[in-house]
C-alpha cells in the first residue's frame, strides 16, 4: 500500500507532492472522497495517536468554537471523519511508515524515505 492524502487547494500540499515521483501511489484528494473510518484505523495503527494526526490550523475549529485543549483522542477521530480539514496533510501512508504534516522533521524524514 502506498496512499498520499492530501487536498488540492492546498498550495503546501501541492509543493510537497511535487518534489517526488509519485507515479506508482495512490493520490486521495480529502475534500472530494472523505477518508473512511477503515483509513483513518490504517492511519491510527502507525501513529497511535488520533491527535497526530489532527490539525490544529483547520478553520472548523473557529468555526465550531472547539476548544482543542479538552479534546480526547476518541474526539480527534470524530472529527477528523466529519469534515477533511481536521486532518493534518499530507499523509503519506505505506504498510511500513507514515508521514504526517508538513512539518521540517516529517519533510526531512519523507527525503530520506524517497532516496
Amino acid at each position: 500500500m502506498k496512499k498520499v492524502f492530501y487536498l488540492k487547494s492546498c498550495g503546501t500540499c501541492t509543493k510537497i507532492l511535487k518534489q517526488f515521483d509519485l507515479s506508482d501511489w495512490e493520490l486521495r484528494e480529502i475534500k472530494s472522497k472523505p477518508i473512511s473510518e477503515e483509513e483513518l484505523s490504517e492511519m491510527f495503527e502507525k501513529t497511535k495517536s488520533y491527535e497526530a494526526l489532527f490539525s490544529r490550523r483547520s478553520t472548523q475549529i473557529k468555526a465550531q468554537n472547539i476548544d482543542v485543549k479538552s479534546l480526547k483522542e476518541d474526539d480527534f477521530k470524530k472529527l477528523i471523519l466529519e469534515h477533511y480539514s481536521f486532518l493534518k496533510r499530507p499523509v503519506f501512508l505505506t504498510d511500513k511508515e507514515i508521514f504526517v504534516g508538513n512539518e521540517k522533521k516529517n519533510l526531512e524524514d519523507l527525503e530520506t524515505f524517497f532516496n
